[in-house]
């Protein structure tokens, strides 16, 4: 028997032998391992990601290909989705999540190798497999909702959402020291960052492998009611048909991938409309930290409403709240502070949108393909986060900002249609949980 079989039986051992008793105790300390691994994980991207674009231009030699390194992550991402969930749906959370982080760490070395030699296609390459940082930062938070309680599942998603304002805000205010180490090496100061970043993700792989024990998704499996016993699925179509199966599911898969592209085709934009209207780096910086604010520090508030109130009504609030956002900042013309407020508010709509999607559509699939239905739903929002990122720069250059902000309230409409539809489904059956009367 292999080192790897014998671990993972191991593990479904330790997964079966817990039992409802423990699961209070249990989900606390699987909560409190989740979140110390998000604030370091995501602490590991920002600290290099704002200095990528820096580096491309310095090895390319040209700012035409700036933005490559940004988009070859978030490809990065959205390519390690799937096959991460695969991994995680046979061998569970834990493995995929330490091998999310290895392959991080290897991309942030091939990244400071790049630098050294100056390869532009090996930055490429680096910063893809750079992408499977973020890929395992998005999977943490269904590993906080693998055995949380149906009434508390969106809570336990926003803690571990939450945990990522730690990185979010100190990650870009430690870049320039990062750089400043390897001042006089002959590692480049840009690639100094990438060099923390892949210490951090080291150590966070550590710990998730050391601490996140038993599994949470094998001990949710092993809890599993009988009707939930059928073999997991792997692959893209076992998602794809599960979320086909489910109306709530597909409202979901829309809700996430909605909210987060609007979020970030509209911030990525924002940085050049504050410059036309003469702000400078730190105006355009506190714009950033205040909307950075709005994504994550209020997400244990969007996953109470989420709890208390029902999926569905927080993922109108979301529609509401990134509209008002849209009309705010398109309609700013100059204005700093109503841009500031326009973002504050995109914030809290992608918050929203994440938080309620996510537990939505944990909540509408059976069990056994939970795992691939979330590896689904990430590909999907990291794709079309890309593709709307890639569009926002063509929209602003033709048509300006507030057509931006009108494009991304359009893109809106779907979202909260759908939700009031599937809203007066009435006689449909509804999963248990918060959302059985929304």
């Amino acid at each position: 028997m292999s080192t790897v079989t014998a671990a993972h039986d191991a593990s479904t051992a330790a997964a079966a032998a817990v039992t409802e008793a423990e699961l209070p105790r249990l989900r606390r300390r699987i909560s409190g391992v989740l979140i110390a691994s998000q604030m370091l994980g995501s602490l590991g991207v920002p600290i290099s990601i704002a200095l990528a674009p820096v580096l491309a231009t310095e090895i390319s030699g040209t700012e035409s290909l700036s933005g490559f390194a940004s988009t070859a992550a978030v490809i990065g991402t959205a390519l390690f989705s799937l096959p991460l969930a695969a991994l995680m749906t046979a061998r569970g959370r834990r493995p995929g999540l330490v091998l999310a982080y290895a392959i991080a760490t290897a991309g942030a070395a091939l990244v400071v190798l790049s630098a050294v030699v100056e390869s532009f296609p090996l930055l490429m390459l680096g910063m893809a497999a750079f992408g499977a940082a973020s890929s395992a930062n998005l999977q943490a938070r269904f590993a906080a909702a693998d055995l949380a309680a149906p009434d508390r599942r969106a809570r336990a998603i926003s803690v571990v959402v939450w945990a990522s304002t730690i990185g979010a805000v100190l990650g870009p205010n430690l870049s320039a020291p990062a750089s400043a180490s390897f001042a006089g090496t002959a590692i480049p100061e840009t690639a100094g960052p990438f060099v923390w970043a892949g210490g951090v993700f080291l150590v966070t792989g550590a710990l998730v492998a050391v601490l996140l024990r038993p599994d949470p998704l094998l001990t949710a499996r092993a809890l599993a009611t009988p009707g939930d016993t059928a073999p997991p699925g792997h692959s893209l179509r076992a998602g794809l048909a599960a979320v086909k199966a489910s109306p709530r599911a597909r409202l979901a898969l829309v809700a996430v991938a909605v909210s987060h592209t609007t979020m970030v085709s509209i911030m990525v934009m924002t940085p050049v409309d504050l410059g036309h209207h003469g702000a400078d780096l730190s105006l355009v910086g506190l714009v950033i930290s205040i909307h950075i604010a709005g994504m994550f520090a209020f997400s244990p508030v969007m996953g109470w409403l989420a709890d208390r109130l029902g999926r569905l009504s927080v993922i109108g609030l979301s529609a509401g709240l990134l509209s008002l956002a849209a009309l705010l900042a398109g309609t700013a013309n100059g204005s700093h502070a109503q841009t500031t407020a326009g973002l504050f508010l995109l914030g809290l709509g992608w918050s929203a949108g994440l938080v309620a999607g996510s537990a939505l559509l944990t909540d509408s699939v059976p069990q056994p393909v939970r795992a691939a239905v979330q590896g689904l739903s990430d590909l999907t929002m990291n794709t079309t986060a890309a593709i709307g990122g890639a569009a926002s720069g063509l929209i602003m250059a033709y048509a300006g900002y507030g057509w931006l902000n009108a494009i991304g309230a359009a893109l809106i409409l779907p979202m909260a249609a759908l939700a009031l539809f599937t809203a007066r489904r009435r006689a449909a059956p509804a999963p248990a949980g918060p959302d059985a009367d929304a």
